[in-house]
């Protein structure tokens, strides 16, 4: 059966000073407790830069540098498919305050397959991982 919804997302892979990156724990529906990269959907008149901010804001209040396109993935879910257009990015400050997720925590490279990641983030980590070997 074809998939006909679509949905467009917008990613923050997080980067700090010590090249850890900011890994998020969803804490709603069919994917709570798997870890995503934080972000959301795009809105109407949006650009991706500007969507990444206003979702970083209302999920971190927090405030972010949006850097380069690191990569954009297609991915089949069941229910619909997914295309997220995942930044490199930089928290502007430290101050991060969780208002949609029910945990977050830094991961160095070597740590990032030691979480549950959602499906569409896994090729990428993998890269992330494999990157810094």
């Amino acid at each position: 059966m074809p998939i006909n919804k679509i949905i467009e997302v917008v990613a923050a892979v997080i980067f700090d000073d010590q090249g850890r990156v900011f890994a998020t724990q969803r804490g709603y529906g069919e994917w709570k407790d798997w870890w995503e990269f934080p972000g959301g959907k795009m809105e109407a008149g949006e650009t991706p830069r500007q969507a990444l901010r206003r979702e970083i804001h209302e999920e971190l209040d927090a405030e972010i540098e949006v850097g380069e396109l690191l990569r954009t993935i297609d991915y089949d879910y069941p229910q619909f498919h997914l295309t997220m257009h995942c930044f490199r990015c930089k928290l502007s400050d430290t101050h991060v305050t969780l208002l949609e997720h029910e945990a977050a925590k830094w991961l160095v490279p070597d740590e990032l397959q030691s979480v549950r990641w959602l499906p569409a983030d896994e090729d990428l980590i993998t890269e992330l991982a494999c990157a810094h070997l």
